[in-house]
């Protein structure tokens, strides 16, 4: 009971001493790991791009598809084999993989333009906030304070591909898509804190591999926005139904 007692106590302790102050306290991260995830975050930026650019093509040319997605897996695996000192190769292959990766999704951003072409911008903005406001609390919490986490999100990624896996053999249920629609968006979001504590505490130890961490965190956005995106989309189409209904 004591333990508990003063565990509440330090939470209520951490909530009196929340201050605008306390936004600006970088100190527990040191100028090394401050300089490394400025040119993860720059990295991230140019990924992000890239899968812009890899939309675009698809909705020009129509080349998303399982080949796209086979070689941004390829891709991946690529770059994870390839040693940090070949710096010029990795963020290479981290494009490409972008680029791949954004074909890949292409499908479901045509499906947007075509129903309401202002939803993507919304996703993405909604994502954009997200993992601003989750990656900058990982940074201002105190040191591995989140990576037991990563054991829970492990287990709900596996508990998603049972799912999806189940689904695939004996037929999907709208209620079991629902279910791993959202839970799968808390799963990412959880990650996006998680990844972000960990990179910094693999960059204290000294793993400055950027592009690494870069993808990591690229791979937490991409499936945050596709899922809010097709909630968006799943809702707009229950709006236009009802307006049918209405009409009719």
């Amino acid at each position: 009971m004591d333990s508990f007692a003063s565990f509440f106590q330090g939470q209520q302790s951490s909530r009196n001493s929340w201050s605008y102050e306390s936004l600006k306290n970088f100190r527990q991260i040191s100028p090394v790991v401050q300089n490394h995830l400025k040119l993860v975050y720059l990295s991230l930026s140019c990924a992000l791009i890239s899968a812009s650019l890899g939309a675009y093509l698809h909705i020009l040319m129509n080349i998303g598809g399982l080949l796209t997605t086979f070689a941004s897996v390829g891709c991946i695996l690529w770059l994870s084999m390839t040693p940090a000192f070949e710096e010029k190769k990795k963020v290479g292959l981290l494009m490409a993989s972008a680029l791949l990766q954004g074909a890949s999704i292409g499908p479901l951003i045509q499906v947007a333009v075509d129903i309401d072409s202002s939803l993507i911008i919304s996703a993405f903005v909604g994502t954009a906030i997200a993992f601003a406001c989750f990656s900058g609390a990982a940074m201002l919490a105190r040191r591995r304070e989140y990576l037991y986490l990563g054991g829970f999100l492990s287990s709900g990624i596996s508990l998603l591909f049972w799912l999806s896996f189940a689904s695939s053999i004996f037929g999907g249920y709208a209620a079991v898509f629902k279910f791993e629609l959202y839970f799968g968006l808390l799963v990412f979001l959880g990650y996006m804190v998680v990844d972000t504590q960990e990179i910094i505490e693999k960059a204290h130890l000294g793993d400055l591999d950027y592009v690494n961490h870069s993808l990591t965190l690229f791979t937490n956005l991409v499936a945050v926005f596709v899922r809010v995106l097709i909630i968006m989309l799943k809702n707009a189409s229950e709006k236009e139904e009802k307006k049918r209904k209405k009409r009719s």
